[in-house]
């Protein structure tokens, strides 16, 4: 494989645009200098947060429309407030999700979702001496919303179990955990 000739982006062209994702093409010369296209979905990025109370992990229990159907998941949301850190970010969707708010954020990891159409990428934080306060919901599903707490290691028992799904949720919550047993 030659690697000296990297694959090249050598046009883009959008598709559709729905405010806060773009639908493009994007024709590519490859290492062996052919063409191709494909079709990505551009995302803003996003946060999640993995927030622990003691021995227990807050979760929210949300519809999500995708899926139709309401899914077990740390506290997440798109990046959409210009210039806004991703620090900022995430204290902000742990406090309209939960009603929490964090003293210490640690970075965990960034997680691609779907890098074979989309560029989506969630910045994964740990927040520890969490406090609690008022909910401040943004839209219907938020609303909706449960918030729950739980030990921990139950959560990681129903990642393993397969009942938590969600991607970010699971490897959140499979890294808090390590890191919790390391320390």
């Amino acid at each position: 494989m030659n690697r000296e000739h990297p694959f090249r982006i050598t046009d883009r062209a959008l598709l559709l645009d729905l405010g806060f994702l773009n639908v493009t093409e994007r024709s590519i010369e490859s290492t062996d200098g052919a063409t191709f296209k494909r079709v990505v979905i551009e995302h803003p990025g996003a946060v999640a947060v993995v927030p622990i109370v003691g021995d227990d992990v807050v979760l929210v229990r949300q519809y999500r429309a995708a899926i139709r159907d309401h899914i077990l998941e740390i506290p997440a949301g798109k990046l959409d407030a210009p210039g806004e850190g991703l620090e900022d970010a995430a204290q902000r969707e742990l406090k309209e999700e939960t009603g929490f708010s964090a003293d210490r954020l640690l970075r965990l990891t960034d997680l691609l979702t779907a890098v074979g159409f989309c560029d989506e990428r969630i910045t994964i934080f740990l927040a520890e001496d969490v406090v609690a306060g008022d909910r401040s919901p943004m839209g219907p599903e938020e609303h909706d919303a449960e918030v729950l707490q739980m030990p921990l290691q139950q959560a990681v028992e129903l990642v393993a179990s397969g009942e938590i799904t969600d991607a970010k949720t699971a490897v959140g919550l499979l890294l808090a955990s390590r890191i919790r047993a390391a320390s």
